[in-house]
């Protein structure tokens, strides 16, 4: 596991974006799983306007979801779908081809796991995996207590995730299971990188780097893995000292 702290959340975002580009340069039909929410916002950004800008394809890649809301629709404006599609999938004009996400609205999310995880088998595994950490320590819905050796899952999110999860809504909304990828993708994918910023993050990144590994905090299994990053800006890092700064 490496550990890099920059000096802020540009700068972090900055190398995040480089970080998978050097991904896809070194293998053009790379599978990527990449995260929704406010901290990889800017990322993708960054990402988006280098690939126009330098010419980067993306067309051989496979995007997969990490996770979704379930009972949400994809074209909610809260939905994970939903911002990949604005911020990632349309501005780098990708095929409908190349992606492939939870329908959190089946009637069968037992089916819609599956296959997932044949998609994934397929493909040879996750080359890439982006994530963020909850507030709980969660890693995609992987909430407390979530099985180490879990593959996609639909699963009760923890009453935190609840209520964070508000703020991607326009109107309130009943928010009571998530269908995600599971930790044994993560331990499997070839390359994992977690990101966070802001001082509200610094307390369960103390935890996440110094604490136990435990599922309990789900985002310390990140540790275990052979080729970890977290990348952290300063303020979310105040609380860990002694680590890298990029």
């Amino acid at each position: 596991m490496k550990v890099n702290v920059y000096p802020d959340y540009e700068t972090l975002s900055q190398n995040v974006a480089d970080e998978i580009i050097r991904c896809v340069r070194n293998k053009p039909d790379a599978v990527l799983c990449l995260a929704a929410g406010d901290t990889p916002r800017l990322t993708y950004e960054t990402l988006t306007a280098r690939a126009t800008k330098e010419g980067i394809d993306f067309s051989h890649c496979t995007f997969v979801g990490l996770d979704e809301w379930v009972g949400v629709p994809l074209d909610n404006e809260g939905s994970c779908s939903w911002f990949l599609q604005r911020h990632i999938f349309t501005p780098l004009s990708l095929s409908r081809s190349q992606i492939h996400l939870f329908d959190a609205m089946a009637s069968d999310l037992e089916n819609e796991c599956n296959k997932m995880n044949e998609i994934i088998s397929g493909k040879g595994g996750i080359d890439l995996m982006l994530v963020g950490i909850g507030m709980n320590g969660h890693i995609g819905f992987n909430e407390p207590g979530a099985l180490i050796d879990s593959y996609a899952h639909v699963i009760d999110l923890d009453n935190t995730t609840r209520t964070v999860g508000q703020k991607y809504f326009r109107q309130q909304m009943s928010l009571t299971r998530g269908i995600t990828l599971g930790l044994k993708h993560l331990m499997e994918a070839r390359q994992v990188i977690l990101i966070a910023s802001g001082e509200r993050k610094a307390e369960i990144i103390k935890h996440t780097l110094r604490g136990p590994v435990t599922t309990k905090v789900p985002a310390t299994v990140v540790r275990n893995h052979p080729n970890s990053m977290i990348m952290l800006d300063e303020a979310a890092a105040r609380w860990v000292k002694g680590l890298t700064r990029g």
